[in-house]
């Protein structure tokens, strides 16, 4: 029986986790591909540490060049992270004409198509399933399973970290920062949670996601990245009684000659179905012209589904080895020759509904005052809501619009936020709806 070898670069969570799989289900996958995936060797800087997985002798080295060089391994999984040194090192692999799978989501948003291109150069695959959604099958899905439609938006949560604190504020009516304290001392974010709840996490996948789905060139620049930590249980609990619920959303859209490519907290109707993705959980909607709308769900993050994906990838390889054929599925979605840049749209340019918090003085006319700003920009409005009056500090009014450019939007609270009127700076928060959906 053919023996596949499997070079393994990182011990850390999902490297541990993606070990275990293979030395432990050997057996399962060894039936289901006709072939022995071995574990030859296994690079980390620390090799004292206690892991949860039995290595065979030998197989540990603190030496990733050793690996990378080894003739005998087909596969090099890259489970470093970071863009210096697991970019030299995958870079290096892919030059030895070495298979590569990775989850390095940062690396790959912002140097992709670099490594794509030596891949080809060298007639190698790079896989990636686990860059995005851990153990949810949203690459294979976009490549594979729904190759034959077209792809017009891709909407999700794709940050577990953010999605267990919003879940907290909502559900438990806790504060912003008792949520992530919850969410650090579970275990879900990092003592520094800044790459998760700023966005930044979320703008890799998305990055990726779009490339993938509209066959396109991101510059990942060129995204717009908000996170969650200017979201207050006030506007929480003032959505749901509208019936809207706040999560922080990758937005992809084709728009023809350019696309949209966003990820900021938005408000959706608890009607949508990712409106029922709670706690650590991630999903993802994907529209297609033939499917309508597909969601994947699942665990974004983790051990042993991250580690999942990683196998998975690793096994797709091999079924090409022992097939001898080589990029069957293009690494970007697309054939080489058919990806061309399309511009991400601005987010002044982005057109959909909103909804507005006002803190005004408790005086008459103060509201016509702030609908006739609005009217001047063209903001329509769908509602407006007075809530709980208090004479002394205030009355809270809130607005929800019709569709209007966020351009408009930025130049009408402005103007609003320099009237007498307002005791605070206007809230305004960007919602899904029906009419915004594609």
């Amino acid at each position: 029986m053919k023996r596949i070898n499997i070079g393994l670069l990182g011990l850390g969570t999902v490297g541990t986790g993606t070990a275990k799989i293979l030395i432990e289900n050997k057996g399962i996958i060894k039936k289901r591909i006709g072939a022995e995936l071995h574990l030859k060797k296994a690079a980390d800087i620390d090799l004292d540490k206690k892991r949860e997985v039995v290595f065979e002798k030998g197989t540990l080295t603190k030496d990733a060049l050793e690996v990378i060089n080894d003739d005998d391994i087909d596969i090099i999984v890259e489970m470093i992270g970071g863009k210096t040194i697991a970019k030299e090192f995958i870079i290096k692999a892919l030059e030895n004409k070495k298979h590569v799978v990775t989850a390095n989501k940062a690396l790959l948003a912002e140097a992709g198509e670099e490594l794509f291109q030596l891949a080809y150069k060298n007639n190698v695959d790079i896989a990636y399933e686990a860059s995005v959604g851990g153990a949810i099958p949203i690459i294979k899905s976009l490549r594979e399973s729904l190759a034959g439609n077209n792809i017009t938006a891709v909407n999700g949560i794709l940050n577990g970290t953010c999605n267990y604190i919003l879940s907290k504020i909502a559900n438990e009516n806790m504060e912003f920062k008792e949520a992530l304290a919850k969410a650090q001392a579970n275990g879900y974010a990092e003592a520094d949670p800044t790459f998760d709840i700023e966005g930044f996490d979320t703008a890799h996948k998305t990055a990726i996601i779009a490339s993938l789905a509209y066959g396109t060139k991101i510059n990942f620049d060129d995204l717009y990245i908000e996170g969650i930590t200017g979201i207050t249980q006030t506007d929480i609990k003032y959505a749901k009684e509208f019936g809207y619920l706040i999560k922080l959303l990758a937005i992809t859209k084709d728009l023809g000659d350019s696309i949209e490519a966003r990820i900021h907290p938005t408000m959706i109707s608890t009607d949508n179905i990712l409106a029922k993705i709670d706690g650590s959980l991630n999903a993802a909607s994907i529209f297609g012209d033939a499917v309508g709308e597909v969601m994947l769900s699942g665990y974004g993050a983790g051990m042993m589904p991250t580690a999942s994906a990683v196998a998975g990838d690793i096994i797709d390889i091999a079924r090409n080895i022992i097939f001898n054929t080589k990029a069957r599925i293009p690494i970007a979605g697309f054939m080489q020759d058919q990806i061309k840049s399309k511009p991400v749209i601005p987010i002044e340019d982005v057109l959909t509904n909103y909804y507005f918090r006002f803190f005004l003085v408790d005086k008459p006319n103060v509201l016509s005052q702030v609908a006739g700003i609005l009217g001047s920009y063209g903001i329509s409005i769908k509602s407006v809501h007075q809530k709980e009056r208090n004479p002394q500090e205030g009355v809270p009014v809130i607005i929800i619009t019709y569709l209007v450019k966020e351009a408009e939007v930025k130049k009408a609270l402005k103007e609003i936020f320099a009237l007498d009127i307002v005791l605070e700076k206007p809230v305004f928060i960007r919602i899904e709806d029906e009419d915004t959906a594609s």
